[in-house]
């Protein structure tokens, strides 16, 4: 049976699977990245797991994998398939799509994690059917993925998408990447969690715990909620204004607080919004399985692409 490797790495772990033509999910896995042992040997992970899925695809289909596609964190140089960069991960500048393509003898198509993720929501999830859509993830960072298409635009250097470093309270709160101000130092999980451990005098409490206590009336957390929920409309707003898009996808460990976020942040954005379309705003509907999905897709579209090439007279 046809199919693609599909491999979604992440700080710590790696989902990966074995995906049909039509996108299902023939075989599943997960392995650690073994991060604690340096930047070459995540790598080498990396190349041990895909190997072993190439493997595990001849046994049960009789037929080698026809394509692997691979998401991964950090600044990503997808037109080269170069892993330029990884905080998390500790690499710089992995040839990874090479590599890849080395061990696996098959065509490898790699892609920056969020964009992936958002890729598939886009495509297959809740923004099935859109023809212009933004996925928004509120994590650790905030990372975003301008869809056109059915594709995921990934700009000219890599770097679009990146909403969580628009600034939206100029001279704010320093960034890591040297800016102040910027919308994920207000609204990301770790920034709300890093506030209402302060507001609570609480050390450990997190978002979701912030949630549950907007859930239930603290007054407190009500204020560090509606700071990150005017910060976070303020620059959605922007992106609105910039892309128009007509699906609004937010998904992320703060979203999974559901209503007690997107019904302030719909009354948010359209208290703000002017001449600007008020574009669908949905939860994200696939979970941690968007990344793996993605990548898939990735690997789907890199066939399809190559297929065209060789009828092309």
């Amino acid at each position: 049976m046809r199919h693609v490797i599909a491999l979604d790495v992440g700080g710590t772990g790696m989902k990966a699977a074995l995906a049909g033509p039509g996108g299902e999910v023939l075989h599943r896995a997960r392995r650690p990245t073994g991060r604690a042992h340096g930047p070459d040997a995540v790598v080498a992970a990396i190349l041990d797991f895909a190997a072993e899925l190439h493997a595990y695809g001849i046994e049960q289909f009789g037929t080698p994998a026809s394509a692997a596609g691979v998401a991964v964190p950090g600044i990503v140089d997808e037109a080269r398939g170069v892993a330029a960069y990884a905080a998390n991960l500790g690499w710089r500048d992995v040839p990874l799509r090479d590599l890849l393509t080395d061990r696996l003898g098959v065509p490898v198509a790699l892609g920056h994690d969020v964009r992936t993720g958002g890729l598939a929501e886009g495509r297959v999830g809740a923004g099935r059917g859109a023809d212009r859509f933004l996925f928004v993830a509120l994590g650790t960072g905030i990372a975003g993925a301008i869809g056109v298409d059915g594709r995921v635009e990934a700009g000219a250097h890599g770097f679009a998408g990146e909403i969580g470093h628009v600034v939206v309270r100029p001279g704010g709160v320093p960034c890591p990447c040297g800016q102040r101000g910027c919308l994920e130092r207000f609204s990301s999980a770790a920034a709300v969690s890093e506030a209402w451990a302060v507001a609570s005098g609480t050390p450990g409490a997190d978002a979701a715990d912030c949630a549950k206590a907007v859930d239930f009336g603290d007054p407190r957390a009500s204020a560090v909620w509606q700071e990150a929920v005017d910060a976070l409309a303020d620059g959605l707003v922007t992106a609105l204004t910039l892309l128009d898009p007509r699906v609004l996808i937010v998904g992320g460990g703060l979203a999974e607080a559901g209503e007690t976020l997107f019904t302030p942040l719909r009354e948010a954005i359209r208290s703000r919004i002017t001449f600007q379309k008020e574009p669908a705003l949905v939860p994200a509907a696939l979970g941690d399985a968007a990344g793996c999905l993605g990548a898939g897709l990735l690997a789907w579209d890199l066939l399809d692409r190559t297929d065209r090439m060789e009828v092309t007279p």
